[in-house]
């Protein structure tokens, strides 16, 4: 029977097994048994059983010292705790093995070895306690890891030491804190064929978005070499984002990549006494990423296989957090560790929390950046930790609020960073230790800055802010913020389609959540300022410029791209391939640029392309740079990143829309200028809208209608040209108003002509956020979407509702409005 067995084979075991065998055991004898015929490679071995695990504490007469040590420990007492932990370890490494157990691993292990035709075969020794991978708490990296393990002496040593691994101060305080038994948590041990990843790369990945919880990406970070360099967050990994629904139809569906700081990797040592060390990674290594497109999307479809069986096992969705590693002698990607996802999936549904910051002027007291690790805020006194020790936690005095800073975090300060207000590091990625224990606690955590230790000082006080986007902001001094909770089962719903106007495609998953029809609005504009940083020209011709300043900048920022035309084409396909998987299948309304002549100036390079206009804002801008000689081949490298979202990543839901387009004959340039680089209205099932900004596109309407598949109404461009005036300029602010009558009279006439033509029309604008009055107008006049700006999402719900409810009891009759729901979905 199973649960007398001292040693078991990994394919002898499943996730019914968990008492037996723990967590991580149990889970990779699932997998072995039902995934492996699915082409999933999930290397084999065998487990020491928690029954071997208590036979040896009881012959080493343990079962009666260890509960009266942890009786004796002081609760939330961190000096405590690290004695009483110290103490059971000692007793443990110490101990003897059992006769019949010792020669039952050696037996075993020898059966291994010539299973893989090797005298003392290479294994990785991985603790697994049976409250360890739980749906409801991940206990992760609680236990050891011993790799590259060879020799019968020195695979009973590390079986030993994964046994005193289950006292770890870390493992003693997180189950203090989750009020576990200590005494009734039992370990396993899986002696598993390592896989040469030294030689190759590995990695984690997870089912869903780390930071959103947004379920249908598959988050991949991967780095040279074996696996712990990337946990430890000892390096910044390449991350891949893969999008399920595009991948399930069979599509290129990898919507972004980032390339990482990989200069270290851990491989095997060269003696017994080093069994792994650290090494600098190649300079040439370092420039591309660690694993092919294909490989990650190859892992993507295990990833979604192994979600699969996971969820149906348990009745509801089961995301995943994954282990993988890459042999560099065979090639073969394997999966070495999969457990439920324990952050996000315990979450409650319908509940929307924000945090934001008032503060205008906070661009000023920016002191470092580095990678956001979930969406809160907190400020605080920085405290720095480094060279501490194992086992001198104790010693570092650190204070309740305070803001852990450290070049990475150690599994052994969990005691202590589980009293931090936030945590800042110099290195790691958003899989490394500080930000799954910082998930898991609900600490803000900004990683990866490269030299806060450096630049920031002790006592110092400082905001850290994760709830702006993917990047992590450190800000001098105490910045006000505010939360504001949103429950979503509250939220009216409205008979005028809601959609939003997304800038960023770093928030794009955090704002799925919310209860909309779609995206409004995504300016290509923000996509190339922040994520591209050149002049599409400049990136194009810089080497005929004899610049060598520009070139070098330009060289650096296409690190890991076939070249500069790839690096603009895949970056913009990134970015707004992000947001339309973000909100599919609702459609994304995504304009095409439209900086303005000083607004391109400014990109790296600019100055070499863009002219000197007197007044901007009504010149060379929008459609007519697109088919002119000096800017259509950049407009081309546009259509091609749409044409590679829509085409080969699957997210047709996108279409696209003409900013600055003074004439019909205009509009027919740009589409030839479209169709050349391969994008035609209605091939695909392509829609093309036109912003109806100027006070030609609605006078002649019409003629639009006749070759668009709809309007957005571009309510500050139209204020500004129906009444004369430059909105950039204080002098005449106070005229600027979208409630004045000419300007209401235009929308009136445009909302007409385009439901007499049949096409649809929408506006995107803060005005019937900050005016009610407006947004009733808009929905007197029957327009067909509303789209805002997130952070007035909520408030306008509201406002949209009460104005319906009130137009109905005027009208004595529901208020009907046909297909509206048609046009977003």
């Amino acid at each position: 029977m199973k649960s007398t067995s001292l040693i078991l084979n990994l394919n002898e075991v499943g996730m019914q097994d968990l008492e037996i065998v723990g967590g991580k055991n149990a889970s990779l004898g699932e997998m072995i048994q039902n995934l492996s015929k699915l082409g999933i490679a999930i290397p084999g071995g065998f487990i020491i059983t928690v029954k071997a695990y208590r036979d040896f504490i009881s012959y080493n007469k343990l079962d009666q010292i260890i509960p009266e040590l942890i009786a004796e420990m002081k609760e939330d007492d961190i000096e405590s705790l690290g004695l009483t932990g110290k103490k059971i370890r000692t007793l443990i490494e110490n101990g003897s093995f059992p006769v019949e157990l010792s020669q039952q691993i050696a037996h075993a292990y020898q059966a291994l070895s010539d299973h893989h035709g090797q005298f003392n075969v290479d294994v990785a020794v991985r603790s697994s306690a049976t409250a360890e991978d739980l749906p409801d708490a991940s206990f992760a990296g609680q236990q050891e890891t011993y790799l590259n393990i060879c020799g019968e002496a020195a695979l009973l040593v590390a079986i030993r030491n994964c046994f005193a691994s289950l006292f770890t101060d870390r493992a003693l305080s997180y189950r203090e804190n989750l009020n576990f038994d200590h005494f009734q948590i039992g370990l396993s041990v899986c002696i598993q064929k390592m896989v040469r990843s030294d030689l190759a790369a590995s990695g984690v990945a997870f089912s869903l978005d780390t930071e959103s919880g947004f379920r249908e990406a598959i988050i991949i970070n991967a780095s040279y070499g074996l696996g712990e360099l990337i946990v430890q967050g000892a390096v910044s990994p390449d991350e891949f984002i893969v999008f399920k629904p595009a991948l399930k139809k069979g599509f290129h569906a990898l919507i972004e990549k980032k390339l990482g700081n990989k200069n270290r990797k851990m491989v095997y040592g060269k003696t017994k006494e080093e069994r792994v060390k650290t090494i600098t990674v190649e300079p040439a290594a370092q420039e591309i990423f660690c694993i092919s497109d294909e490989m990650a999307l190859q892992l993507s479809k295990w990833i979604l296989l192994i979600e699969d069986h996971y969820s149906a096992k348990k009745g509801a969705w089961c995301p995943m957090d994954i282990e993988w590693a890459v042999d560099g002698i065979s090639g073969e990607l394997f999966i070495v560790q999969a457990r439920p996802e324990t952050v996000h999936s315990r979450k409650k549904t319908g509940m929307i929390t924000e945090y934001s910051i008032s503060d205008k002027c906070r661009e000023e007291k920016v002191i470092l950046k580095g990678i956001a690790v979930g969406d809160k805020i907190a400020g605080g006194k920085v405290h720095i930790l480094k060279d501490l020790k194992a086992g001198e936690i104790h010693l570092a005095d650190f204070r309740k609020g305070d803001i852990l800073v450290t070049d990475m975090t150690d599994p052994d300060w969990e005691p202590i960073m589980k009293h931090s207000a936030a945590i800042i590091t110099n290195k790691g990625g958003r899989t490394c230790h500080a930000a799954i224990v910082a998930r898991e606690m609900g600490v803000p955590a900004i990683v990866g800055c490269g030299n806060a230790t450096a630049i920031l000082q002790n006592g110092q006080l400082i905001t850290a802010s994760c709830a702006e986007g993917d990047a992590g902001i450190v800000y001098e001094g105490l910045i006000p913020f505010e939360k504001q909770e949103f429950d979503l089962s509250e939220l009216p719903e409205t008979m005028t389609p809601l959609m939003l106007n997304v800038a960023s495609p770093d928030t794009a998953f955090h704002y799925s959540h919310f209860p909309n029809k779609g995206v409004g609005l995504a300016r290509e504009e923000f996509i190339i300022n922040n994520y591209i940083n050149v002049h599409p020209m400049a990136l194009l011709r810089h080497r005929q410029l004899n610049d060598p300043e520009l070139s070098n900048k330009i060289n650096s920022l296409i690190r890991g791209f076939k070249n500069e035309e790839a690096f603009f084409i895949d970056k913009l396909s990134y970015g707004i391939a992000r947001i339309g998987a973000a909100f599919y299948p609702n459609k994304v309304i995504v304009r095409f640029s439209d900086f303005k002549s000083n607004e391109y100036m400014n990109l790296l390079g600019g100055k070499y392309f863009e002219p000197t206009e007197e007044n901007p804002m009504i010149g060379w801008r929008g459609a007519s740079r697109y088919y002119s000689a000096e800017y259509k081949e950049a407009f081309g490298l546009e259509c091609k990143a749409i044409k590679k979202v829509r085409e080969e990543m699957g997210l047709d839901n996108i279409i696209v829309m003409i900013p600055f387009c003074r004439t019909p004959k205009e509009l027919q340039r740009v589409y030839e200028v479209m169709e050349e680089y391969g994008l035609k209205r209605g091939e695909n099932g392509l829609e093309v809208y036109l912003m109806a900004e100027l006070p030609s596109n609605i006078i002649l309407a019409e003629q639009f209608a006749a070759h668009i598949d709809g309007f957005s109404i571009g309510s500050n461009d139209l204020t500004q040209l129906v009444l004369g005036l430059d909105r950039d300029s204080s002098l005449v602010a106070h005229l600027y108003d979208e409630r004045n009558e000419a300007v209401k009279s235009m929308i009136s006439s445009v909302i007409r002509t385009a439901k007499r033509m049949g096409v649809k029309v929408g506006i995107c604008g803060q005005g019937p956020s900050d005016f009610p009055d407006f947004a009733k107008f808009l929905v007197e006049e029957g327009i067909d979407t509303i789209s805002v700006t997130p952070d007035s999402f909520f408030k306008t719900v509201q406002a949209i509702y009460e104005i319906e409810n009130k137009l109905s009891i005027e009208n004595e009759e529901p208020l009907i409005k046909e297909d509206r729901w048609l046009s977003v979905v």
